[in-house]
């Protein structure tokens, strides 16, 4: 796969590489842990992906929703919809307001379903008595839940390597920021 800004994909090579024996072809996308990457990593891929696979779930839960019994209802939204959503959704952390959008219209729609409202009602209140997180609310508390089990030990040691406070940096011992919280944020 090739990685490049949009303006610049005209300059890739389109035919196959060539290694040993084998011939490779570029792609425009890459699904690797369920996880869908563009080559311009937009992640467009990964939530059309994510979003028709939520609503195809919702569609077939919609079917049957008469005949279950409340909690049973509540069980399939939270292992077929939220834990989809919630599947490695830091990797959505930076992306524009207008994708984030369209993955929240999933929720909404798992909470109208769940709850049994209507399609244009409000779906704020609904939120909240369901206690379900926004979006990006969502990717926030995942964010935050992952550098705290970095800081306490409690996560991967790649990752314990990567989060460093400004404290324990010897070059920054003396700065003022030194004696706050604050995390080191790697160069990428």
């Amino acid at each position: 796969m090739w990685c490049v800004p949009p303006r610049r994909r005209h300059q890739l090579p389109t035919g196959s590489l060539a290694i040993d024996d084998l011939s490779v072809d570029p792609v425009t996308s890459v699904c690797d842990l369920g996880v869908y990457l563009d080559s311009d990593m937009s992640m467009d891929t990964h939530l059309s992906q994510l979003i028709s696979s939520c609503f195809g779930v919702l569609r077939q839960i919609c079917c049957i929703r008469r005949s279950l019994p409340c909690s049973s209802l509540a069980t399939l939204m939270a292992a077929f919809i939220v834990s989809k959503v919630d599947y490695c959704n830091v990797v959505l952390v930076g992306l524009p307001k207008r994708d984030l959008d369209r993955l929240q219209s999933v929720i909404n729609a798992a909470a109208r379903l769940r709850t049994g409202a209507r399609r244009y009602d409000y779906v704020t209140l609904l939120l909240k008595d369901l206690h379900w997180l926004w979006v990006p609310e969502r990717i926030t508390y995942k964010l935050c839940v992952l550098v705290y089990n970095c800081l306490h030990g409690s996560a991967p040691r790649y990752l314990q390597e990567v989060i460093q406070p400004v404290a324990e940096v010897t070059s920054r011992r003396r700065l003022r920021p030194s004696s706050s919280s604050a995390l080191l944020v790697p160069v990428t």
